[in-house]
């Protein structure tokens, strides 16, 4: 190892450090933090995000990355030189004063966001959203320059290196090409169908909450390292060893905030799960959003709502929240988490309908990004699509284009990473049963251990080692594609 390689990870040990505290900071300002808090939170954010990118654009860089890459580096130190040029290139497109404005203005939007949203005024959000919206697009096209892609791609990169729209696009038609008419089937289907039984509430937020503690447990989640707690939109936060996942409760109905939490554990779970050896470093972070969301995807959707799973789940639910044992049967059970419904929230949604939330979303965000969409359209377009996508119309701005927190915090791009991660869990999902037959019936005695060991050998363990394709091809045999969650679909719910 060279003294070039050795600065190297000095430095971004340090801008990994710098982005950690960034994260808890973040956390305690969405689940903690009163709101009278938040100009002083914004100015702490912005500090940090500049003297990370200050380090990142020392003068140097580019002559120690040059030098080090000409060494004899072992695998996973040139797999972390390149994820450090990636970096690199990154932060030296954007110069520091804009990332000091990006990061003051996305705090105060997302701070804004929550009043504005309770009260249904997107007229009071748009200013600010706009500011956001504004500074991303000039980042976009100084790393559009940089990494010699459309604005857009710029943007998307931040969140699922090497993806391009133009693959999105081939990906996103072909599940329409499937998606409506299926859909359609499995409605029609369900219709002819006995209606599952709900379980009557009211749920109190104190039990929901012992439950989700509980089925954390189950998935393996580390209490030692991480904590649940409240927000207004549920996430994962914090760092690989102190991991933060938030839900949010509704009485009348559990199975939100249930499968809120079985799905930032899976977030959770995988980013316990990187390599320990390579925590400070950028080849030991998650390999992008894509690979992240499928994790979430694969414990929420895959695993937790097989019927396996919750012929181990009824009878803690009967436990903990009482009334008529038919409800809580698995079957019944099973029935009420494959109902497929066109609804307005994206993360209450089922997954057949699903992609279509996403879709819509990703086309609203490149459309005002690429400049074909003024942001004050954007109710009425959301209104729109929605129409044609599902079928259904928001009755407000609440439970329309303010319904998500990603635009507000300046997350622009990061959309098509849920459908894209829905894909990635189905294939790994059908790998990991390939390998390991006995993973349904330990799911249905609530023990993950036996999914979990592979995903860690196959997928958490590799970290940013690999492109997301060629994790992918390791671990299923293919790259990211749309069959296996087509054959998912149509194994689960027919049609």
């Amino acid at each position: 190892m060279t003294d070039a390689y050795k600065s190297l990870e000095a430095r971004f040990r340090r801008i990994n450090v710098l982005s950690d505290i960034g994260g808890m900071l973040h956390w305690d300002m969405a689940a903690m933090m009163p709101n009278g808090g938040a100009n002083a939170r914004s100015e702490q954010l912005a500090t940090l995000d500049v003297m990370a990118n200050e380090l990142v654009n020392a003068p140097d860089m580019g002559d120690l990355i040059e030098a080090a890459g000409g060494e004899n580096l072992d695998a996973w130190q040139k797999a972390n030189l390149a994820e450090m040029k990636r970096n690199w290139v990154h932060g030296t497109a954007v110069p520091s004063d804009l990332v000091e404005k990006m990061s003051l203005a996305a705090t105060s939007c997302e701070v804004a966001w929550r009043g504005a949203r309770a009260d249904n005024d997107f007229a009071g959000l748009l200013p600010k959203l706009q500011t956001v919206l504004d500074l991303s697009i000039e980042a976009g096209k100084a790393k559009a320059e940089a990494l010699s892609t459309s604005v857009y791609d710029a943007l998307l990169d931040q969140y699922d290196p090497m993806m391009r729209s133009d693959r999105i696009d081939s990906l996103f038609a072909e599940l329409e090409a499937f998606l409506p008419s299926f859909t359609a089937q499995v409605i029609e289907r369900q219709k002819s169908e006995a209606a599952p039984t709900r379980p009557s509430g009211p749920f109190p937020v104190s039990v929901q909450n012992k439950v989700g503690l509980d089925l954390m447990k189950a998935v393996g989640f580390d209490f030692e390292h991480g904590r649940l707690d409240i927000s207004h939109h549920p996430f994962c936060g914090g760092i690989p060893d102190d991991v933060r996942i938030t839900t949010r409760y509704d009485e009348n109905d559990f199975t939100s905030a249930i499968m809120g939490v079985l799905h930032e554990t899976g977030h959770a779970m995988y980013e316990r799960g990187l390599p320990g050896a390579w925590r400070n470093q950028p080849v030991g972070k998650a390999r992008g959003m894509t690979m992240h969301e499928s994790q979430s995807l694969l414990v929420e959707m895959q695993a937790s709502r097989s019927e396996e799973f919750l012929t181990y789940a009824g009878p803690v639910f009967k436990a903990a929240f009482g009334g008529d044992d038919g409800a809580w049967n698995a079957g019944n059970l099973h029935r009420l988490y494959t109902r497929v419904e066109p609804g307005l929230i994206r993360v209450d949604a089922d997954e057949v309908t699903y992609p279509a939330h996403v879709i819509l979303r990703y086309r609203l965000e490149r459309a005002l990004i690429e400049g074909d969409m003024k942001l004050a359209d954007l109710p009425g377009a959301w209104n729109e699509m929605m129409g044609k996508l599902l079928g259904i119309t928001p009755p407000d701005d609440r439970d329309g284009c303010m319904q998500d927190i990603h635009w507000p915090s300046g997350a622009w791009g990061y959309f098509p990473t849920y459908t894209l991660g829905a894909m990635a869990a189905a294939q790994i999902f059908a790998a990991a049963k390939k390998a390991r037959p006995e993973i349904p019936a330990a799911l249905a005695r609530g023990d993950f251990s036996p999914l979990m060991g592979w995903l860690g050998e196959n997928i958490h363990g590799k970290a940013s080692s690999k492109s997301t394709d060629e994790i992918l091809i390791e671990a299923t045999g293919q790259p990211l594609g749309v069959a296996a969650f087509k054959a998912h679909m149509e194994n689960r719910y027919g049609g």
